[in-house]
């Protein structure tokens, strides 16, 4: 089996760590495994590095500087594990057959860099290559960064043009975990989980893997999560399924739109989970839901409105803080999903827009982390699926591997990433 192994900053944190991290990969090797090691810098040393460029300092001599940390890693990392007899070498910018290239404007260089990775994966029979995460070179010899978590990127990116059969994330959780354990009691692993599900969690605050990194995960390479304490690369912690799905799509039923009205009712706890619930105990599907200051509004499928208007009346009647419920039908939904929706800066004025300029009255415009959600009058449909389909279409994906999300630059301060920006 092909592996590419990436080690956090945390599992390279200490001598100790570097030889389990060591020890785990030797352990590979030695079972008949090809691996490639990706290594971000060891513990806190990027940020440390970050915090030391007090004087004004201009972007590639930020991005030298920085790349010190993961330079350091591979080092020591290469020496451990010739200490164990594995034939090993690192690999960073300015190596001749360092595989990361990026072009004149900052993105991957999908072909150099499918060339050279394959170059690199012929030769996996004969060494482990230990390459620095993070980082990126362009064609005049410049370093590059990719951003926060850019090492998983770095990991998935590889595994898919290495042509590896998983990716594996050591880090410093057990994987995907039901809830933060540091918080709940009783959190336990998730054995799997889509990358539908990650992508959303991890834009809200979960630290397992890097969101840039999934746009690189196809169906035939599998991505784990494990900790390092682990110390087997090929079993246990989360296995992350599937791959992001880049698509417009419309409801072909229409929708009824129920806006329940209260004062101040975002400010009113259990509002919500006693709308929502009265519904739910009657068998009634919620497509989507929506809340202002002074309202909630439902959208169920439209056979079913007027039950759930008396339903949601009742409710309001016993509640001195509701004040009336209203539906307006039909509405359609028209909705663009993709993974690296978020990497797109302004994708919901480009989805917004030209149906605005069109003329169509948008109802709703709801988001998360992969997806936008239109809300239109049912008759407005066909053109509104139209407008955003051709919208669509004109974007570049990365699952057709045609661009890299955006390279980040540094601040002295802190790393800007250019990527995460949505309106």
């Amino acid at each position: 089996m092909r592996v590419i192994s990436k080690f956090g900053g945390t599992s390279l944190g200490t001598g100790d760590r570097v030889e389990r991290a060591a020890d785990s990969i030797a352990k590979a090797v030695e079972e008949g495994h090809e691996v490639a090691v990706v290594a971000s810098a060891m513990g806190s040393s990027t940020d440390d590095l970050l915090e030391d460029i007090t004087f004004q300092a201009d972007e590639q001599d930020q991005a030298e500087i920085i790349s010190m940390g993961e330079r350091t890693s591979v080092r020591m990392l290469k020496a451990a594990l010739v200490a164990r007899n594995v034939d090993a070498e690192f690999f960073e910018p300015g190596h001749e057959e360092w595989p990361v290239i990026t072009n004149s404007v900052g993105e991957l260089d999908v072909e150099e860099t499918q060339r050279r990775a394959q170059e690199l994966a012929s030769r996996l029979d004969e060494t482990v290559p230990v390459l620095t995460g993070f980082l990126a070179e362009d064609h005049d010899g410049n370093i590059a960064t990719l951003g926060r978590g850019g090492s998983d990127t770095t990991a998935v990116m590889l595994g898919k043009y290495m042509g590896a059969d998983e990716t594996v994330i050591v880090t410093d959780v057990e994987g995907v975990m039901t809830g933060d354990p540091r918080v709940v009691e009783g959190a336990r692993n998730v054995g799997q989980i889509t990358v539908d599900e990650l992508r959303n969690l991890s834009f809200r605050g979960a630290e397992v893997i890097a969101p840039s990194a999934l746009s690189y995960k196809g169906d035939d390479l599998t991505v784990r999560v494990v900790h390092y304490q682990h110390g087997d690369l090929l079993t246990g912690g989360t296995e992350i399924q599937g791959k992001f799905q880049n698509l417009v799509d419309m409801r072909e039923t229409p929708l009824a739109c129920l806006t329940t009205a209260g004062r101040a009712v975002r400010n009113q706890p259990g509002i919500l989970s006693d709308l929502s619930s009265v519904l739910s105990n009657a068998g009634i599907n919620v497509d989507a839901v929506a809340s202002g200051m002074d309202s909630v509004t439902f959208y169920v499928d439209e056979s079913v409105s007027k039950r759930a208007e008396t339903i949601l009346h009742e409710t309001v009647v016993s509640d001195t803080f509701l004040s009336s419920v209203t539906v307006k039908d039909p509405i359609a939904v028209v909705r663009v999903t993709g993974g690296e929706l978020p990497n797109r800066p302004g994708v919901i004025r480009d989805v917004v827009s030209p149906v605005a300029d069109a003329g169509i009255n948008v109802q709703d415009v709801i988001t998360s982390a992969t997806s936008v959600a239109l809300f239109v009058d049912w008759g407005d449909r066909e053109d509104t699926l139209e407008i955003v389909q051709n919208r669509f279409d004109s974007w570049p994906h990365t699952n057709d591997t045609s661009r890299l999300n955006p390279i980040s630059v540094f601040s002295s301060e802190r790393v800007v990433t250019l990527s995460q920006t949505w309106w």
